[in-house]
């Protein structure tokens, strides 16, 4: 049975006050609150260890537990691990928990609980030398130099329409308590759409649609007449 704070602190004053007899505390405990015959629930180990409680912190109110003490998730680890990626934020969280002899799980709950990081993808693009961004400048100045200025600039891309409704799976994520195995049927030869569009000065050209029989087909050079 739950205890109110008011029961306990009726039950602490009334022993103080009957000369510590635990008897006359439970007479007086169930006639104050009306408890009849079912005060005797109130066990003569419970009053005494409220009695206990407070003599010794003031409180009858059972405090909080703090839980089991850290053993690996220490202040000196985590600071230890913080220091490991601020000289070298790239290695991967084996490294350092290799160097620090910490396991890799520890690391990681160090970097998502204590020190809340996160796992950031890094993206991967073309690698430009010394003179990469200045050869890019001078090749467009050059094709701009050649081009007449009566000409039309275009800049073109295409694309593929699916028409079966594709979806790309790297986009899809279920978050469940179990998995739910769902699949997306596609068909082995999927219908699509090919679409090209062009942007010149004057302004947006297109979109065509590029088929032959029936079927979306590459824009190459002797379709763009």
């Amino acid at each position: 049975m739950e205890w109110s704070g008011a029961q306990r602190a009726f039950v602490v004053e009334t022993f103080f006050k009957n000369r510590e007899s635990v008897i006359a505390t439970q007479r007086a405990f169930g006639t104050h609150f009306e408890l009849g015959r079912r005060y005797r629930i109130l066990t003569r180990n419970t009053i005494l260890r409220w009695v206990a409680s407070f003599r010794t912190t003031g409180s009858t109110l059972k405090k909080k537990s703090p839980g089991r003490p850290r053993s690996v998730r220490t202040p000196a680890n985590v600071e230890a691990v913080r220091q490991s990626d601020v000289q070298s934020p790239q290695r991967a969280a084996c490294k350092p928990a290799a160097a620090l002899r910490l396991s890799d799980a520890t690391v990681r709950c160090i970097f998502h609980l204590d020190l809340k990081f996160h796992l950031y993808k890094m993206a991967i693009v073309q690698e430009l030398h010394a003179g990469g961004w200045e050869n890019r400048v001078n090749s467009c100045q050059r094709k701009l130099a050649s081009v007449p200025p009566t000409a039309v600039l275009l800049t073109s891309d295409e694309t593929h329409f699916h028409l079966s409704g594709c979806v790309d799976k790297q986009n899809v994520r279920h978050w469940a308590g179990t998995n739910p195995k769902e699949l997306h049927e596609i068909p082995l030869h999927r219908e699509r759409v090919t679409v090209w569009c062009a942007v010149a000065e004057f302004g947006v050209w297109g979109p065509y649609l590029f088929e032959k029989d029936g079927r979306a087909v590459t824009v190459i050079s002797d379709r763009y007449f």
